[in-house]
Formats: C-alpha cells, structure tokens, sequence
C-alpha cells in the first residue's frame, strides 16, 4: 500500500512539473499603463477649476500621452503584443519591449517629479492652454485609424 502512494505520488508531481514545464509566457502588451482619460473639457469648465485641479488634469494627460504616443506606429489601444503583430517572439525583442517599457515608466516618474516641483509656477492660462492641446491631440488618436486607409 506504501509503495502504490509512493509511486502515485511520484507521478502525481512529475505530471504537474511537466504541466508547469509547458505553460506558454503570456504576450507582453506594447502599451500599458493608463490609456485614456475620462472627460474632455472646454475652456469654460477649466477657468472655473482651482489651480490645482488643473495641475491633477495636466498630469493625468501626460501620462496618457507618454503611454501611448511612442507607440502610435503599432497599437493605440492597450492589449496588443508582439504576438498579435506578428512580431517574432524572440529573447531579444522581448528584452527590447521590457527596456522601452521600464524607460517609459522613468521618463514617466522623473517628468513627474519635475512637474509637482515647477509646475505650480506655471501662468493658469498657459496651464489651460496646454491642457485643451494634450486634450486634442488625444481626440486626434480616435481618427487614427483614417490616415491608414489608401
């Protein structure tokens, strides 16, 4: 009886190895982070906000941009990989996605940084300007699509 547990046992660990072993790396997304915001506004609306509400909507446009814009050629939307580009898979393209991944995210937390330091010194309507332009070149990303039609 000792040795049928013993050698279930052995199987039971060696089929749950080699399971493991199979398992396929799941597909790094090119774009990740957050992607989108969630109201556009006019000019009016951001005359009415306290300087810092707009110095929160300023940085929040920032970071979908840097997500997105070095990426435009491939996706613009989150959940495209390599595999779904047909991009090979290979150790040294999934090394490439890491490291741009990684320097997004510094470049990311370093212009942050800078931001909430020198930011506040910014003219409010310098301020609302910059945040209707972030705002339009994101609503520019919805008609992508339309310049890569023949």
């Amino acid at each position: 009886m000792k040795t049928k547990f013993t050698v279930f046992s052995a199987i039971f660990f060696l089929m749950i190895t080699m399971g493991y072993a199979q398992k396929k790396e799941v597909s790094q997304s090119i774009i990740s982070g957050k992607v989108n915001i969630s109201k556009y506004h006019s000019r009016e609306e951001l005359e009415k906000k306290p300087k810092g509400d707009l110095l929160t909507l300023y940085i929040e446009r920032i970071e979908v941009i840097v997500n997105i814009l070095p990426n435009i050629a491939f996706a613009t939307k989150p959940g495209v990989t390599m595999e779904s580009l047909g991009i090979p898979e290979t150790k040294d393209n999934k090394k490439a996605l890491k490291e741009n991944i990684e320097a997004s995210d510094d470049y990311f937390e370093s212009t942050i940084e800078f931001q909430k330091e020198i930011l506040p010194y910014s003219d409010t309507s310098d301020l609302i300007a910059a945040i209707l332009f972030y705002e339009s070149t994101l609503k520019s990303l919805h008609t992508y699509e339309d310049f890569k039609r023949d």
